[in-house]
Order: C-alpha cells, then sequence, then structure tokens
C-alpha cells in the first residue's frame, strides 16, 4: 500500500470518535473539539507538512508480518511456489526464511493439501529478493523430498517456480537480468538445477512453464539428459529429493480456480482443454483438469497470464456453458495467493452491467492508497 499523503487542504483530519474520518478542509476549532483533541490535530499537521519533504515511501504490510516501511527505489514482487501444502512445520520453517530475510516483506501465503502446495507471495528491494529466494530455495531442499510426495498438482521440484514480478521502478529487462543472478545463485548455493522460464528463457520452446515441467519430478532424471532440456544452470543430473526448478520475469498473473458440481475429473480437463491457449482456446489462459480428494470435486486449475487480455469472467462464462454440455455447474471459483484489484473490478463491472462507469475515479479505496 503506498503510504502518500492527503493534499494539503486534507491535512487536517477529525480523529474524534463521533466524526472519524472527516476529511473535510477546516481547523480543528471550526469542528468544535475540545482543546485536547485539537492540539493532537494541530500537532498532526505539522508533522504531515514535515513529511511533505521527505521522499516517498513503500508500506508492506504481510500475512502474519509486522508492517515495515521500506524505502527503495526498485521493488520486486516473488511468488514462489513450493511443494509443500500439509506440513503445517516445514511451511513455516520455509516462510521463516522470508520473514527474516531483510529489504523484503511477507505479503501473504497460502496452502492447499489437495494440490500440496504453498504459494507465498513478498515483495521487496532487488537484492532483498533475491536473498530471501535463495533463502527459501536452500530450506525447502532441505526438508523437502519429492520422493515422497503425492498432490494434484503438476511439481518438478521442492521449490516448483520462483516468478520474479516487475512492481515498481524497474523494468522487465532489469527484472530478467535479476533472474539471471538468483538462477545462479541457487544453482550455486543450493545445487538446485535451474530453468529460465518466461520472459528469462533462453529457447523458444523454454518460454512454457507447463512445457519445462512436463513429466514432472519422476521423469526429470531422463529428460534433463536430452541436449534440449539441459538445466540453464546444473548439468545433466537433477537435486535427488529437490528435483529442478524454474526461475524467471513475468508480468502479474491471477491464480484462478473454478470447482465443478462433479467428481469426474475427466470433465474438468475436457473444459480446460477447451479455454486454454495451447488448444486454440483463450489467449492469456493456462488450464488443467485436478481432483480434490478431500472435497470429492474436480476443477478447473487456470492461470491467467493476462487478465487484461481476458478477462476471469469470460472465462467463467465459457466454462459454466460448456460444464452445462455435461449437466454440471460452476459451485464456486477460487483466487490463490494475492491479485490485482483491477482483474477483480472487470468482473464486478461485467456482472453489475454498470453504465458509464470509472474505477479510477468511484472507487472511494483509491483515495486512501
Amino acid at each position: 500500500m503506498l503510504n502518500r499523503h492527503l493534499p494539503e487542504r486534507y491535512d487536517t483530519f477529525c480523529i474524534h470518535s463521533s466524526n472519524q474520518h472527516c476529511l473535510r478542509p477546516q481547523t480543528a476549532e471550526a469542528h468544535g473539539f475540545c482543546p485536547a483533541d485539537a492540539a493532537k490535530i494541530k500537532k498532526q499537521q505539522t508533522t504531515n507538512n514535515k513529511r511533505k519533504k521527505q521522499p516517498l515511501r513503500i508500506l508492506l504490510r504481510g500475512k502474519n508480518t509486522k508492517g515495515s516501511f521500506l524505502k527503495m527505489a526498485k521493488i520486486i514482487e516473488c511468488v514462489p511456489n513450493i511443494s509443500e501444502g500439509r506440513n503445517h512445520e516445514v511451511i513455516e520453517a520455509c516462510v521463516d526464511t522470508v520473514r527474516n530475510t531483510a529489504g523484503v516483506t511477507l505479503l501473504d501465503y497460502s496452502s492447499d493439501a489437495s494440490h500440496n502446495r504453498s504459494v507465498i507471495t513478498f515483495m521487496g528491494s532487488p537484492e532483498g529478493v533475491m536473498n530471501a529466494a535463495t533463502a527459501l530455495a536452500k530450506k525447502a531442499a532441505e526438508l523437502i523430498d519429492l520422493n515422497h510426495h503425492q498432490g494434484e498438482h503438476p511439481r518438478m521440484g521442492a521449490v516448483d517456480v520462483i516468478p520474479l514480478i516487475p512492481m515498481k521502478d524497474v523494468t522487465k529487462e532489469e527484472t530478467v537480468e535479476y533472474s539471471k543472478q538468483l538462477a545462479e545463485r541457487i544453482w550455486n548455493e543450493a545445487g538446485i538445477p535451474i530453468f529460465l522460464y518466461e520472459d528469462s528463457a533462453s529457447a523458444p520452446h523454454r518460454v512454457n512453464l507447463a512445457a519445462i515441467r512436463k513429466g514432472q519430478f519422476e521423469g526429470m532424471a531422463e529428460k534433463v539428459k536430452d541436449p534440449q532440456w539441459t538445466p540453464d544452470f546444473g548439468g545433466a543430473a537433477i537435486h535427488p529429493t529437490a528435483g529442478v526448478t524454474a526461475v524467471g520475469c513475468r508480468m502479474p498473473l491471477v491464480a484462478f480456480n473454478i470447482n465443478l458440481s462433479t467428481s469426474d475429473v475427466s470433465i474438468a480437463s475436457k473444459i480446460a482443454k477447451i479455454i486454454r491457449r495451447s488448444s486454440g482456446g483463450f489467449d492469456c489462459v493456462k488450464a488443467l483438469g485436478v481432483m480434490l480428494e478431500d472435497r470429492n470435486i474436480a476443477q478447473v486449475s487456470i492461470n491467467m497470464t493476462d487478465f487484461n487480455r481476458t478477462p476471469l469472467y469470460r472465462v467463467v462464462e465459457v466454462t459454466k456453458a460448456e460444464a452445462a454440455r455435461w449437466g454440471v455447474h460452476v459451485i464456486g471459483t477460487e483466487i490463490i495467493g494475492l491479485t490485482p484489484m483491477r482483474a477483480l473490478i472487470d468482473s464486478a463491472e461485467y456482472y453489475l452491467q454498470i453504465e458509464d462507469f470509472n474505477a479510477d475515479k468511484q472507487i472511494i479505496e483509491n483515495y486512501l492508497l
């Protein structure tokens, strides 16, 4: 959240319990406050006026972390996926490596027992992000053994994938270079072979994560012997317990799942094939059908790689229509991890049929950030 100060005409605001958050451009005395409250407000005004001369800082608040100010020019988001979603102690130990790294703030982490996978989101300076991601990879390699791993989600590594997303004052090209530095560090310090993917890919056939991950951990030992699939960092062998990891720069995506009223996973797989780009479906959509054993339902698991080009509601509506062919309906959807607000606003506009809506001007929270 950007810690911006209000315009000068709003520097004085009510802190009295009967009139909280009043932003009228009036003095404390005009509001009729008692002298004590008026003094507090004047003190706040003085503080705000001093702060106006200070450079903009970023306030990042993370789940289960204390909010912290990070004064930095470049900010990168990192969203590692680890292959553990059931063992709480292992998950917390991995997350702690991020919590304990200077220069980053943990934003969120979530686990899925059916997928046996956790998604961790943090943000910070390029150096801090690389330090945290390296520490996380080392801890995951220490604690996670894929020889004993089972889950619905495809995986090839203890840390399956580490995407870097440029967020502030950093270009995609710079982030690609940071991803290469990170990949080399993980190989050197953790001994995990690394594939570069997405915008960092070293060849066109390595752009798509699904193509790299095909064969999963069980088939990766043979796959890397093929010169076409030798890791970018590391030789033609995998880590015996931690497998391989994909590292790369990508733009923000939405991890989005659609749950169906059936236990027939083949229906979810057929729908996934219809909507995903690789099978002739929507641009910027990756999808597969999985079974949620704990709920006995099938799920279409989706990555929306550019929600501006293919909005969430469009995928939901086509999924509903296709599911109806088999007498199945959508019983719910899931957002995994963090998501850009714009992705949800687009769907709200569509389903509410709002006319002439301007999100930048009509959403009140935009004036508070």
